[in-house]
């Protein structure tokens, strides 16, 4: 079976795509940050749903002892979920291109790459020690 058809190496190579896009569109706002009437633009995220075998989607957290605070959300149910804040500023001249969320969304984009691509190499180098070499 070539690597190309591991499903790992597939996933990984769309999130190492998706990630350099996205920072060319952010470094693209950033260079527009004075353009009159110029909204920010970004990507939506991969979705690998249906890729990989089917997994439980919900992570419940082990109570090893009574007097442990549960985590739940309103409806009871014990998992975590992120929060999304989204916040608009638009100057006079009609630009809504915010620099310090465009440069904390490139530092976040290039951890993530950086992440994306040493768990590349990592996956490689099992590959390689499996087969011998």
């Amino acid at each position: 079976m070539p690597i190309s058809e591991i499903p790992i190496f597939s996933m990984l190579r769309t999130k190492m795509q998706w990630h350099q896009d996205r920072q060319q569109l952010l470094a693209e706002n950033v260079a527009n940050a004075d353009m009159p009437r110029f909204r920010p633009h970004d990507l939506v995220p991969p979705k690998f749903e249906g890729t990989m075998p089917a997994a439980e989607s919900s992570l419940a957290l082990a109570g090893t002892n009574p007097a442990h605070i549960a985590a739940t959300n309103v409806d009871g149910t014990p998992e975590f979920q992120q929060q999304h804040n989204t916040r608009f500023e638009i100057r006079p001249s009609g630009n809504a291109v915010n620099l310090e969320d465009e440069m904390t969304k490139v530092a976040a984009n290039q951890m993530d790459y950086q992440a994306a691509t040493a768990l590349y190499g990592k996956s490689i180098g099992l590959i390689k020690v499996a087969i011998g070499r």
